[in-house]
């Protein structure tokens, strides 16, 4: 018989109140790594899963550097290694003349980066994911509240995390598997 490894622990709710509430006990307790699906945003809710990172602005400050560098660098090159042409008296690295191509470059990369990154960072395209294998997990695009405890936390155990989802009055728990 094929054993199959289980994803996590996934509890439905009836109201986003009940599910807020659940997901912020549920970070109290000590789970760390918990999820939360609705079918419309929910403002408190990442808070109350404790999820505060986001890294997209990083991503897109690395790509607006890079994008400058590599505009200015360019313009540099040609203007004064590659073929220096002196038009006017000014001199070969004449920067304000470097500017507006710079600055197209640093908006083009920085926008490139910002979609890529965010694409990469949400682990899209995904067509595949576990809490599919769940039958009601059809109704979190409708009207129902999911949170679910990944297995990978370091606090999971089946039958305490099972206990701790029931004392949090859903209205069905279901193991999710891989």
């Amino acid at each position: 018989m094929k054993r199959t490894s289980i994803y996590g622990m996934m509890a439905e709710f009836d109201t986003p109140g009940d599910l807020v509430s659940a997901a912020r006990r549920t970070y109290e307790a000590g789970y760390k790594k918990i999820d939360a699906y609705t079918p419309f945003p929910i403002e408190e809710l990442s808070e109350a899963i404790g999820f505060h990172r986001n890294s997209v602005p990083l991503v897109v400050l690395i790509g607006g550097i890079l994008g400058g560098c590599s505009g200015f660098g360019l313009q540099y090159w040609i203007h004064v290694i590659n073929y220096p042409i002196n038009v006017g008296g000014r001199p070969l690295n004449s920067w304000p003349a470097f500017i507006v191509v710079t600055f197209e470059m640093t908006i083009l990369f920085a926008g490139i980066f910002a979609v890529l990154g965010m694409l990469a960072l949400n682990g899209l395209p995904m067509p595949y994911h576990p809490v599919f294998n769940v039958p009601r997990f059809a109704f979190a695009s409708k009207d129902r509240f999911f949170l679910i405890i990944f297995s990978s936390d370091p606090k999971y155990d089946a039958a305490s995390t099972r206990r701790f989802l029931e004392s949090l009055a859903p209205r069905s728990i279901a193991e999710v598997p891989s």
